[in-house]
């Protein structure tokens, strides 16, 4: 790869050889599509996905031996020569990750004594213990009695008798966080055990964490408070506690999806199916059935040398997938009219949500429309996907143009009525930034607000500039807040995406769209910070641990998407140079001969410090579209 980086080219050849590599992307890509017009690529997250899912199975009593084995395969590939799991690719190892997955592995037979538990164990005590764990980690443990509930905190259902304007009423917390909590109030409250058929004080230090936080502020308030909730969990008269549980329930029952899920993702499906379960409906019920079954839909079988494994998906992405997939497609040269885009047009707008969510309660003049993340989430349509879709829908020409241009209007309206007080956006919510949840003893595992973003903000700005309103007085808000919200350094914070590096991809091309000018000093500082952050082998990438650990800022092995990134940010400002060049170069070198790329590395984000994805199809879309602006942009490869 050297020789090929470091070898004098001509423009014209490098142009031949970018043609060539763009082609063969896009074959690959098209190879890719469903017959029904949508893209979908596997979403990998961590192995508590897989554990947890063989937790639920034990305690529902719904075990089944070759689900259990394939499961017990998969995590066992996945665990690093230390011992340890993480939750990234080249990640530190995480407790609360390799807890989870020893537990899993012995409820798969694995003895207590077998070398790869023991190396786990020793981690796992060297680092405090099952009392160091997170609380969504606990609350397993306590599901088995393995951790006494009386040491979690707690969630009262009342919260649910709160109206949404008080402090600490559901719709405070963020859409994802919102539907684990519900059920969680109907678990914490009834502290159920079942036998997990072993015990794991084996991983107990015996030293009990001690609250640290200071009583004169707001986590100490709330730690305060916690204790308070738990003596009066203890009185044997709850007036309000009936008519709270009864409305927790009914609230997961009017969530439940059309695929037998809630809110496309893995924590409220689970925890919702445990509360409903607790209430009394027992797992031959519709609605136990359909969540079971569509559980089982979220499953990846493979087979390996070593026999099949199995994986359960986190959440499935096809909406996102198609969405970036179209304009990789168009920014690449396929004609605006060929069949893959009329297919995937035509399959975006059957998935185009009419019915009201969860935003009507901060937004309830708005009229619905948008489009979710997954199949079927029709209560959590999101900003980002919505602006994302629009921007490669309207650009398609569909044989019914009315069909498609009255869903970008009514998604445009939308996404302008979403926008929040400050002028940015979040992605499923507006104004969702009360930070008194964020103090709960709870809260101690992932984001729990949706406050705006860079990222999210920066696509929707980019898609009113695609429409034409670029000053409008909502896009115009949207550049403000984009500038007010740039670094010290030149980048921008990326929430959905690893790190800075995203949300600079996605910042400067907004910026750019809406008339700000290349030569603006917020787009040069950012052009200088990625200038800055290139790797020597010519790509671009940043660790994960960038969200905890400021000195991985723009630092990482060199991946297709951040590469990807970085470029499409370059383009937009005008860079035509060696920076450019030796970006483009790298791509081209590390292209498979099948026309995708290798990306092992996660560079998408779940919550931030927490939580990380790898999205299979971003290795391949990404690069797509910034190789085919390259070529659409003049691609030159002078020094200039």
């Amino acid at each position: 790869m050297t020789d090929v980086l470091t070898r004098e080219l001509s423009p014209n050849s490098t142009r031949d050889r970018v043609r060539s590599c763009v082609s063969s992307a896009r074959q690959y890509l098209l190879s890719l599509q469903h017959e029904e017009g949508w893209w979908k690529g596997e979403l990998d997250t961590n192995v508590t996905m897989e554990a947890e899912d063989l937790l639920l199975r034990q305690f529902l009593g719904i075990s089944d031996e070759q689900v259990t084995q394939e499961t017990a395969r998969w995590i066992r590939s996945c665990q690093r020569e230390d011992g340890t799991w993480a939750t990234f690719h080249g990640g530190p190892p995480d407790l609360s990750t390799t807890v989870e997955a020893y537990v899993a592995l012995r409820l798969a037979g694995d003895a207590m004594d077998a070398a790869h538990l023991r190396k786990a164990r020793e981690y796992i005590l060297d680092s405090g213990g099952i009392e160091s764990t997170r609380v969504f980690t606990r609350i397993w443990l306590a599901l088995f009695g393995e951790w006494p509930w009386s040491r979690l905190p707690v969630l009262p259902p009342e919260m649910m008798l709160l109206p949404d304007w008080f402090p600490l009423n559901i719709y405070d917390w963020a859409s994802w966080a919102r539907q684990t909590v519900v059920p969680l109030t109907i678990v914490g409250s009834l502290r159920p055990t079942r036998d997990l058929g072993f015990s794991v004080r084996e991983l107990r230090t015996g030293i009990q964490r001690r609250d640290l936080e200071s009583p004169l502020s707001w986590a100490g308030v709330f730690h305060g408070l916690d204790s308070v909730l738990h003596r009066l969990e203890k009185l044997p008269l709850k007036p309000l506690r009936k008519v709270a549980l009864a409305r927790a329930e009914q609230w997961i029952l009017d969530r439940q999806e059309s695929d037998g899920g809630w809110g496309g993702i893995q924590p409220p499906w689970v925890y919702s199916i445990l509360a409903l379960h607790l209430r009394g409906y027992p797992l031959d019920h519709p609605v136990l059935r359909k969540a079971l079954d569509g559980l089982d839909d979220f499953t990846i079988r493979h087979r390996t040398e070593n026999g099949w494994i199995r994986k359960l998906e986190a959440c499935q992405s096809p909406v996102w997938d198609t969405a970036l997939a179209m304009t990789a497609l168009l920014d690449s040269g396929t004609p605006p009219n060929d069949p893959a885009l009329v297919r995937a047009a035509d399959w975006i707008l059957r998935q185009e949500i009419r019915v009201s969510g969860d935003w009507r309660v901060r937004r309830p003049a708005l009229e619905p429309s948008g489009w979710a993340f997954e199949f079927a989430n029709d209560h959590y349509p999101d900003t980002d996907d919505t602006a994302e879709v629009v921007l490669g829908l309207q650009r398609v020409r569909h044989p019914e143009p009315h069909r498609v241009n009255a869903a970008v209007e009514r998604a445009t309206a939308w996404l302008v009525g979403m926008q929040s007080s400050d002028g940015g956006w979040g992605a499923f919510d507006a104004d969702n930034t009360r930070t008194l949840c964020e103090k709960l003893p709870f809260c101690d595992f992932g984001a729990v607000i949706d406050p705006p973003s860079a990222d999210v903000t920066a696509h929707i700005v980019e898609m009113l500039a695609a429409r034409g309103m670029a000053d409008s007085e909502s896009a115009r808000r949207g550049v403000r807040w984009l500038l007010e919200h740039q670094e010290v350094d030149g980048s921008w914070f990326g929430r959905w995406g690893a790190n800075h590096v995203y949300g600079t991809g996605a910042v400067v091309p907004a910026l750019v769209a809406c008339g700000i000018s290349p030569q603006h000093e917020a787009v040069r500082a950012a052009v200088q910070w990625l200038v800055a952050h290139q790797n020597a082998d010519g790509g671009w990438g940043e660790d994960l641990r960038s969200y905890v650990d400021r000195t991985w800022v723009g630092r990482g092995t060199s991946t297709p998407s951040q590469t990807a990134w970085a470029l499409l940010a370059l383009l937009a400002a005008g860079e035509r140079g060696e920076v450019v060049r030796r970006g483009v170069e790298w791509l081209m070198a590390a292209q498979r001969p099948d026309g995708g790329w290798d990306e092992p590395q996660y560079t998408g984000t779940g919550f931030p410090g927490d939580f990380y994805i790898s999205y299979h199809m971003y290795r391949i879309v990404f690069p797509l579209t910034a190789l085919g602006r390259y070529l659409g942009r003049g691609g030159d490869v002078g020094t200039g």
